[in-house]
């Protein structure tokens, strides 16, 4: 039985065996904030006496992000092994990703907002930071304005041993990583203070 109740009538399950990091629960908070109605589409399971049986990580999150009221499904006339039962059913992931669907049709930053970890497309995050104005940002913080009239040159290679063979090939130095980006100059200059660094 689906209905709306003040959120202060939910009793926490102590016995509830799921937990959740400090960053997956911030995540969480932020998007039940900025989509609350999921909350109606996925209510809270409580037993008779309100105690949760399902979603406890987001009933949880909903009183982080100060809901007054939450949607709840009352499980009417369940045994104690029923709801134990359901307590650990509801708690198993089954099925997978279609990985190459998500790749393909999905952008990977918002993908990233919604709190499921994946891979960081770089076109997804380039067009993410090129929405609106990006350098309205940066004005007034010469730290990170560009020094130099460089041409920045992406080349993704199939491995790392392709990588290593181009570089040894060339002759050139890596001088920073960042996630799979590494960074290099030419002609390859030692870059050991933060003022020298130029904002790309």
């Amino acid at each position: 039985m689906k209905q709306q109740i003040k959120i202060y009538k939910v009793k926490n399950n102590p016995n509830n065996p799921r937990l959740i990091k400090d960053k997956k629960f911030k995540e969480l908070v932020k998007s039940i904030t900025e989509l609350p109605e999921m909350l109606e589409l996925r209510p809270i399971i409580v037993d008779e006496e309100f105690m949760v049986l399902g979603g406890n990580m987001r009933f949880k999150a909903a009183k982080e992000a100060g809901l007054k009221d939450i949607w709840v499904d009352v499980a009417v006339g369940w045994s104690e092994e029923k709801k134990k039962e359901f307590v650990i059913k509801d708690n198993v992931t089954y099925g997978e990703w279609d990985w190459t669907m998500l790749a393909n049709e999905w952008d990977s930053t918002e993908l990233t907002d919604w709190s499921l970890d994946v891979w960081q497309n770089q076109d997804d995050m380039t067009n993410k930071v090129n929405k609106g104005n990006e350098n309205d940002e940066w004005v007034g913080m010469p730290d990170f304005e560009s020094k130099d009239e460089s041409i920045k040159l992406i080349i993704t290679f199939q491995d790392i041993a392709t990588r290593d063979k181009w570089v040894k090939e060339q002759e050139m130095k890596l001088s920073k990583a960042t996630g799979n980006t590494w960074t290099t100059s030419m002609p390859y200059q030692e870059r050991n203070d933060l003022s020298s660094l130029s904002y790309e």
